[in-house]
């Protein structure tokens, strides 16, 4: 499990996936949100923007990241 310090109140989630390398591009990130390929906290999420605050949780390709 990855863990990201938030240092604002809260990330979008298409940026935290570009900024922990979990996709190479901004554009995949977004495709993948689309396809319903990610998760937070346990729930398919389909917002690009989706904001993540802390105790968030996203899962995606095998990758757990927990927002702290």
């Amino acid at each position: 499990m990855k863990t990201f310090t938030l240092t604002s109140e809260y990330i979008e989630m298409n940026k935290l996936m570009k900024l922990l390398n979990l996709t190479e591009t901004g554009g995949q990130a977004k495709i993948a949100i689309s396809q319903g390929l990610v998760s937070v906290n346990g729930v398919t999420e389909l917002q690009l923007r989706k904001k993540l605050r802390k105790g968030d949780r996203v899962d995606f390709d095998g990758v757990l990241v927990e927002i702290v």
